[in-house]
């Protein structure tokens, strides 16, 4: 049986290609961000463009000043020309007949066409109407009814031996124009007549010119920035594409991936950097295997030690009870002993277990046995297992769930265990003020939160509280055994799950741990659902949990040596 074929139609198209177009300044940030050749080649056909335009129109603009002012001169010369002919007609006449000076007046014109390329002439006489003056002359006279200015006319009435000259626009047919030149002067009929010649110069094949020259220019320009672009592209790619691959080789070698190298080619600067860099991997890599191999050396010795020592240890724990279980019949002293032994007997065979399971995660062979659990229900098992030892101390211990009840992947075993750590810690260091245990949960992860209320920590002692066997009072007394692992362990147990123990602490306001959990097999995104710093009053949130044991609550002026003594211990 075939599949389906499904169609796309243009509609869905056009969407799919308005998406893309509309992810392209995204795009093109991130490649701006990420590659220097991108940036550079972009920024070059930036300035070469903006020189290149800067150019263009700077040469356009002279141009097109140099041309008119040349076409300018070359009408006026003409103009000049054709009015010495038509003057040199009318000298030569002698005649005073109106007929006979007509005549002469029309070969006068005719030489002015002749000699000149003015496209309109016409001639108007200056002042009163002379009985024997010929009559004006105009080749077009309603377009020269239409140039003529009362202003112009004026200066070449005025101006006999000046030429007087202005821009105008043509009529070419069409109810289209072209660009022009009106030059005016005068011509004299001797005793009889002065006369207004103009002459118009059609300027059509100048702007023809021009545009001609400004396509080349821009034609050239364009050719010009792909062309230093292609060389700028050619020359980056020289330089750019050694720098890449270190980069690449970099972040193998980041990545545990010491056998790679560059390509060393040449004997320039980048050859030199190449050699340079191989150099540094070369030590870099035998300096890691030396000191993995020390590292798995003690990891071994430890592992080792901790395993050899499980055999003698249950022979001594054994004699150890039976002695205590006599201790009856032992006078007190000895029996005081037999008690003292035990109890060291037990904390040494805890703290073997907890050497072992730290030298398991050093050498990353720990698994862990996945199943669907309720944290707030595993938070409810703890918290009972836990009552005996809380009501020894005097605490009261609070659960607050208001989410967490849905089944999460999680090693139960592992996870008991942070938990039983965190609350012994609190029982311990709470000053026999009440606890909340806190569990909520969101889309993306739940999380489990043990505060308490004692003298907290200073936030010098909050950075090393995971670190083995640290002890921010050492002088302080462990009563519940502690080995000084527990919270490590419990650091490793979270980062195993993919999640995060975070701890928040503050003198004379107590101190809160939260653990981080996924919903699934990925890193943690967002914010936990309990804040790690609680933000409250110490009184005013016990009060709304309505816990209303006394406490009194340490005041400014308390001691350092009184707070800050919770540590790496369990």
């Amino acid at each position: 049986m075939t599949a389906p074929i499904t169609a796309v139609t243009p509609a869905r198209a056009r969407v799919r290609w308005w998406r893309l177009w509309r992810a392209w300044p995204g795009d093109i940030a991130g490649l701006w961000r990420r590659s220097l050749r991108f940036r550079t080649i972009l920024v070059t056909i930036g300035l070469t463009a903006l020189a290149v335009v800067v150019a263009c129109v700077w040469m356009a603009l002279a141009i097109q000043n140099d041309l008119f002012a040349s076409r300018k001169d070359q009408v006026l010369m003409d103009a000049e020309q054709a009015r010495a002919a038509a003057q040199r007609t009318l000298d030569a006449s002698v005649q005073n007949d109106s007929i006979q000076l007509q005549n002469v007046m029309t070969l006068a014109f005719t030489a002015l066409r002749d000699q000149s390329s003015a496209v309109i002439v016409g001639a108007y006489r200056i002042g009163p109407l002379v009985p024997n003056a010929p009559q004006d002359f105009s080749t077009n006279e309603e377009v020269m009814n239409e140039l003529l200015t009362t202003p112009m006319r004026a200066l070449v009435r005025t101006n006999p031996d000046q030429q007087i000259w202005q821009p105008v626009a043509l009529p070419d047919g069409d109810d289209t124009t072209v660009p022009g030149i009106l030059v005016g002067q005068q011509l004299t009929i001797d005793r009889v007549a002065s006369y207004e010649l103009y002459l118009a110069y059609d300027l059509a094949n100048a702007p023809e010119t021009l545009t001609f020259v400004q396509r080349t220019l821009w034609v050239v320009g364009i050719g010009l920035v792909l062309l230093i672009s292609g060389i700028a592209w050619f020359v980056l790619r020289s330089v750019t594409t050694p720098i890449s691959e270190a980069a690449d080789t970099s972040a193998k070698l980041a990545a545990g991936r010491l056998d790679v190298r560059l390509e060393v080619r040449g004997e320039d600067e980048l050859a030199t950097l190449g050699r340079s860099f191989n150099a540094m991997a070369d030590s870099m890599e035998s300096q890691i295997k030396e000191l993995a191999d020390l590292s798995l050396v003690q990891q071994r010795f430890v592992s080792d030690v901790s395993h050899e020592l499980r055999t003698p240890m249950t022979t001594i724990r054994l004699a150890a009870d039976m002695i205590n279980d006599q201790r009856e019949d032992f006078d007190p002293a000895t029996a005081r002993a037999a008690e003292l032994l035990n109890a060291q007997v037990q904390r040494f065979e805890t703290l073997l277990t907890d050497l072992l399971e730290i030298s398991r995660y050093d050498a990353g062979s720990v698994q862990l046995e996945l199943e669907p659990t309720s944290l707030a229900h595993l938070a409810e098992d703890v918290i009972g297992s836990m009552q005996q030892l809380a009501e020894q101390h005097g605490t009261d211990v609070r659960l607050v769930a208001p989410g967490g009840y849905s089944p999460v992947d999680m090693d139960p075993r592992r996870v008991r265990r942070v938990v039983r750590n965190l609350l012994g810690n609190a029982i311990e260091h709470g000053e026999g003020r009440p606890i909340v245990v806190s569990v909520d949960s969101n889309q993306q992860a739940v999380a489990i939160g043990v505060r308490d209320y004692g003298m907290g920590m200073k936030p010098e002692d909050v950075e090393h509280v995971f670190d083995r066997f640290w002890r921010a009072d050492p002088s302080r007394k462990r009563t519940i055994g502690g080995t000084g692992l527990g919270l490590s362990i419990a650091l490793g147990d979270a980062k195993l799950h993919g999640g995060e123990l975070a701890v928040w602490s503050e003198v004379g306001r107590g101190t809160n741990f939260v653990l981080t959990l996924p919903r699934q097999a990925m890193p943690l995104g967002g914010e936990s659902p309990i804040p790690v710093d609680p933000g409250d009053d110490a009184v005013a949130a016990l009060d709304d949990l309505g816990l209303t044991a006394p406490i009194e609550l340490p005041r400014d002026g308390a001691s350092d040596t009184d707070a800050g003594t919770r540590g790496g211990s369990a």
